[in-house]
């Protein structure tokens, strides 16, 4: 059996080369073709450390997937440009990791795993935000940076990429979906482990949401404006994508006119934008539909076998003051019942949280990472460290204002309910954590043996100097 040692530097080390900046490898792109075994050179410049520039050729083909010398490098480029060490990782490392993420998304494909188009969008769009902010640069140099002719370019192939990162953690998720571990194989983990992992220090924080209420009227508004977009483009001739630059809300495809692109065999978007695309004749514009985002139509431009072009206008209804004032003092009002004592933090959260993933909890938030209520305090999020780092134990904070996917602005107060210090793990006191560190070991010999099937199954080819990497799996297929 590994050590927790080794298997949290296996983690460890294919979580960085996965995720270590949400740029890297923006030419991960699908390809049908079949490659001969000795390519001809796609492109060619020169090479140095600044400009990441290379004689560019296929280095390896994976099912549907090409993988070329360049992706490799910029790997490369953007641990570089993450702060990352590259020399803690060799080249046939990086290649490595880049074919497996081949091998998830090709599967992903072929079992019809679903990703949200809108989501990704919207993600991107995040991204190069984030990404200028934390840079100060400007577009025009990060297009210079990526090589990139047209901001369409860019946010075409970080799209691209986002798909298949996404078909990566999906296909990871359904392979090890049914795995779970008996409490017998739980202590045998812990009794066979070389040393004892030490657990540091760990919070469990609990909040309450508040989101502003919309109104019937605003809804009504939202609907007769988008009815009265299809009727000007159905009676009046008036241009449906001039009508998306114009009014939505969807910034991510403002640039595009509205347009997407969807694969029956790959269906992407929510299933209710889903539905109503595919129902509609080509040429024809739907009803107003309500999806989680907010209020849309959709015009089908075109059909071409299992794929359809489709244009849509998102307009999410206002929030107005008198609705943000009223959720802040509704707020308000819970926070001083819970810091006089009327309420505890739990009714509160009954009785007041908007948020209905939390307020039967307590409030208390779930650890997306390890699906219970502890955030380890060195590796939670920055954005909530910030917020609770000055919180004194059952103190309540200030009412905060967020936003999320969904919803343009809401308010919230947080509480640390519950701090463990830093300690040697205990076999009763961390039976759960310990359980996840069982689990964890035994979800990667099950993914371990479903990529030995897979590559024996998948048409792969790897190239010219890449052929002499020592691989941990049967890449070569000796």
């Amino acid at each position: 059996m590994l050590t927790v040692t080794k298997n949290l530097k296996f983690i460890t080390i294919n979580s960085i080369l996965a995720l270590i900046m949400v740029f890297s490898g923006l030419n991960m792109l699908s390809a049908q073709e079949i490659i001969e075994d000795k390519p001809k050179e796609i492109a060619k410049d020169t090479i140095d450390n600044t400009k990441r520039r290379k004689i560019d050729g296929v280095a390896a083909v994976v099912g549907e997937y090409v993988l070329l010398d360049s992706d490799i490098d910029k790997e490369y480029a953007q641990i570089k440009a993450a702060g990352g060490q590259v020399k803690d990782f060799s080249r046939c490392e990086l290649f490595g990791k880049l074919l497996e993420d081949k091998l998830y998304a090709h599967h992903a494909i072929q079992d019809s795993i679903l990703v949200n188009e809108l989501e990704i969008r919207g993600r991107v769009e995040q991204q190069i935000d984030g990404f200028l902010a934390q840079s100060g640069g400007t577009l025009d140099e990060l297009l210079k940076f990526y090589n990139k002719s047209t901001e369409d370019e860019l946010r075409e192939e970080m799209v691209e990429l986002n798909k298949n990162m996404q078909l990566v953690t999906e296909m990871q998720n359904k392979i090890v979906e049914e795995i779970e571990v008996t409490p017998e194989e739980v202590r045998q983990f812990f009794n066979d482990l070389d040393e004892k992992p030490i657990f540091g220090t760990e919070l469990q924080v609990a909040q309450i949401v508040v989101i502003p209420e919309v109104t019937q009227e605003e809804i009504d508004k939202v609907i007769d404006q988008l009815s009265q977009f299809k009727k000007d483009v159905e009676e009046d001739g008036a241009s449906f994508t001039s009508k998306v630059v114009l009014y939505t809300d969807d910034i991510a495809s403002k640039r595009t006119g509205g347009k997407y692109t969807l694969n029956r065999k790959r269906p992407q978007m929510v299933k209710e934008f889903r539905d109503v695309a595919f129902s509609l004749q080509e040429g024809e514009i739907s009803e107003p539909f309500k999806t989680e985002f907010g209020y849309h139509i959709i015009y089908k431009e075109k059909e071409r076998g299992q794929e359809i072009d489709v244009r849509h206008i998102l307009l999410r209804p206002k929030v107005t003051p008198s609705a943000i004032q009223a959720a802040r003092e509704k707020l308000q009002a819970a926070r001083d019942k819970i810091v006089s004592g009327e309420l505890t933090f739990a009714e509160a959260a009954l009785k007041y949280s908007d948020e209905v993933e939390t307020k039967f909890e307590g409030g208390r938030l779930i650890n997306p990472m390890t699906q219970d209520f502890n955030f380890e305090l060195t590796r939670m999020d920055t954005q909530m460290y910030t917020e609770i780092q000055d919180l004194k134990d059952d103190e309540v904070s200030p009412i905060l204002q967020d936003e999320d996917r969904v919803n343009a602005i809401k308010f919230k107060i947080l509480k640390v309910t519950n701090r463990t210090d830093e300690h040697e793990a205990d076999f009763s006191r961390d039976y759960l954590k310990i359980k996840r560190l069982a689990l964890q070991e035994k979800q990667l010999e099950t993914v371990s043996k479903w990529q030995d099937q897979k590559i024996k199954d998948t048409y792969i080819k790897i190239n010219g100097e890449h052929r002499k990497c020592q691989f941990s799996g049967n890449w070569l297929k000796n």
